[in-house]
């Protein structure tokens, strides 16, 4: 499988953030034909201490095409203009692969 995965950093109101991100982002964002799961972890500390960060998403699709075609939609561009009118200078988008253990 392949991951979409979207890292948020801590916004300056996170009340104010998680309102929009559950009730309008995340179900804009489930409507994305070919995305089979979509998990989200909320970030509550570090090993370190305190965290930069507050959200965790993973968008799963069954491989790159999956996820290319996905992101031609226009469910995916919806997503991707709210993303980025709620949240463009507070995440960092990257692609990863599932590795098997061995």
């Amino acid at each position: 499988m392949v991951k979409l995965i979207a890292l948020y950093k801590n916004p300056e109101n996170k009340e104010e953030f998680d309102e929009h991100y559950f009730n309008t982002h995340s179900p804009i964002t489930a409507e994305i034909p070919g995305l089979r799961k979509m998990e989200v972890t909320k970030i509550v500390g570090s090993p370190m201490g305190a965290s930069d960060y507050h959200l965790l998403c993973e968008m799963y699709y069954d491989d790159h095409d999956a996820l290319k075609a996905a992101m031609k939609t226009d469910e995916a561009k919806a997503s991707g203009k709210d993303l980025m009118g709620f949240a463009g200078d507070l995440v960092t988008l990257m692609i990863g692969e599932e590795v098997e253990g061995e």
